[in-house]
């Protein structure tokens, strides 16, 4: 079987192609430019230096976010039109709990999170258990400093991974104390190569129901609720 991953969530862009659950191939990149003008040409250059053919991939799994809303919906139309072109699968995952992936196999919690801007993240805590990454709490998009004392009460360390960790550290630690654990920065990224794994849990979804998962609304729904609830308190 083989399977082609595609984040393009956040920052970093990241596509990868397993064979039979073995990773034959994987390209992340953090440039500044678009991930529109990056993303095919990537996932080209990969199919041709692991001579994998379009119509020899079985699976698309794409991460449908949260994070950049823009980045979101690039991958995951990109993956709906490759799915629906080869009329193969797509299955869809959190972002959060791909970079939460960094973490398998541990005893501790793992708490992923993404900068939301304004002193807010994207986040949630998963456990790993029974081979499989089980959500403790749900995702949301919250303040930092209250998700930080809504979890130091949890009986067990805590790991943290973002790629956002520099601007959230100071924070954590003055929070959290010896009850956080931060391993090496490079582990900080979610890794497309990962998403095979997630195969064991996860359904498949009909390509056209495919959507990105935001965790707020965007700053287009926002403003149209907020003109609508004004016309309609102006009569």
């Amino acid at each position: 079987m083989n399977t082609l991953a595609i984040d393009t969530s956040n920052e970093v862009l990241g596509v990868a192609i397993t064979h039979n659950d073995i990773v034959i191939g994987e390209i992340i990149t953090s440039s500044k430019q678009d991930h529109s003008t990056r993303l095919m040409p990537a996932i080209i250059d990969l199919m041709e230096r692991t001579s994998i053919a379009s119509d020899a991939l079985d699976a698309i799994i794409v991460a449908q976010g949260p994070g950049s809303y823009t980045g979101s919906r690039i991958g995951i139309t990109t993956a709906k039109t490759m799915a629906w072109g080869l009329n193969i699968p797509i299955y869809t995952v959190s972002s959060l709990a791909l970079l939460a992936m960094n973490g398998r196999l541990t005893s501790y919690y793992i708490c992923p999170f993404f900068n939301a801007r304004r002193g807010s993240v994207f986040t949630g805590l998963y456990k790993w258990e029974k081979n499989q990454l089980v959500e403790i709490e749900k995702e949301r998009n919250i303040p930092m400093e209250d998700w930080l004392q809504m979890i130091q009460t949890n009986d067990r360390p805590i790991l943290f991974f973002s790629p956002h960790l520099d601007v959230f550290e100071a924070l954590i630690d003055e929070v959290m104390g010896e009850h956080a654990i931060i391993l090496d920065h490079t582990l900080q990224r979610p890794l497309p190569s990962n998403m095979h794994l997630m195969l064991q849990w996860i359904d498949q979804v009909p390509v056209h129901e495919a959507a990105p998962n935001y965790l707020r609304k965007t700053e287009a729904e926002a403003n149209l609720l907020k003109k609508q609830k004004d016309e309609y308190n102006n009569g």
